[in-house]
């Protein structure tokens, strides 16, 4: 999949691309299924909120086929080699759920912000790109941004490692708010199946979720392979030490599998 010279504008701008339909529902559907089987795993990758719902599962690339295939889909690796000008190595992976009244805060943060003073990743040529699971609202905790915040570089942080499960460089809510002042908000909203790219310096957070409805996002973490990370302090199912260029697979590799279970067979 290629990115037109107008998204790739709009990219650099806004610091974020929001592609509907990428995959089709019968894909989404089977990924959503899969991450219920990972959430119920017993790994120290999979972890839980305070309350025993699932927060994220991490590098589930590496023990489940179904994302393993995602981490190396041409309809995600593709575009971002365009973004980064050169191949890809992934940084890191997550499976992220807001579990229905359970869900929990993900502080104001940039992600790079962790990866330079954590993992000593050199520059900012980096970036996520997820699939949505499950229909993301307004309602379950869907991911808000500050559209050209990315502009900014590396803003001051300091490391909780209280609010929630997951300690974060979270970012001066003074200063968030001055940002949002200038660049406005925005949280993209779509069925399962919509991707979302996002500049790894781009401020984000997401709410609670106090609906009904769950969401589960994918997140690929993904980082031209010339620039990968320095320093080793994180555990390696967190911040991956495989630099070689990802090889996208076929196109049709999840639809592979959705042909191959039970229910599309009957």
């Amino acid at each position: 999949m290629k990115l037109s010279e107008e998204q790739i504008r709009q990219f650099d701008e806004q610091g974020f691309l929001f592609l509907p339909a990428v995959f089709t529902a019968e894909e989404a559907a089977m990924l959503r299924a899969e991450a219920d089987k990972v959430y119920a795993l017993e790994r120290e990758e999979v972890w839980h909120e305070s309350n025993g719902a699932p927060r994220t599962a991490f590098a589930a690339h590496t023990y489940n086929e179904a994302f393993r295939r995602l981490g190396r889909h041409p309809r995600l690796i593709e575009p971002v080699m365009q973004l980064l000008g050169g191949q890809v190595y992934m940084h890191q992976y997550k499976v992220n759920a807001k579990a229905a009244f359970h869900g929990a805060v993900w502080q104001w943060h940039q992600d790079y912000g962790t990866w330079q003073r954590d993992d000593d990743m050199p520059e900012p040529r980096a970036m996520n790109i997820s699939v949505f699971l499950d229909e993301v609202s307004a309602a379950n905790g869907p991911l808000i941004m500050i559209p050209g915040s990315h502009k900014r570089g590396i803003l001051p942080a300091s490391h909780d490692t209280e609010t929630t499960a997951y300690p974060l460089w979270s970012l001066d809510l003074e200063m968030v708010g001055q940002l949002a002042e200038r660049g406005g908000l925005v949280a993209p909203t779509g069925p399962a199946g919509c991707v979302l790219m996002f500049h790894c310096n781009i401020v984000h957070a997401s709410p609670p979720n106090i609906s009904p409805w769950s969401r589960v996002i994918t997140y690929l973490s993904l980082c031209e392979v010339t620039n990968h990370i320095r320093r080793f302090q994180r555990k390696e199912w967190i911040a991956h030490r495989d630099f070689a260029p990802i090889e996208p697979l076929a196109d049709d590799c999840l639809q592979e599998l959705v042909d191959a279970t039970p229910a599309a067979a009957e």
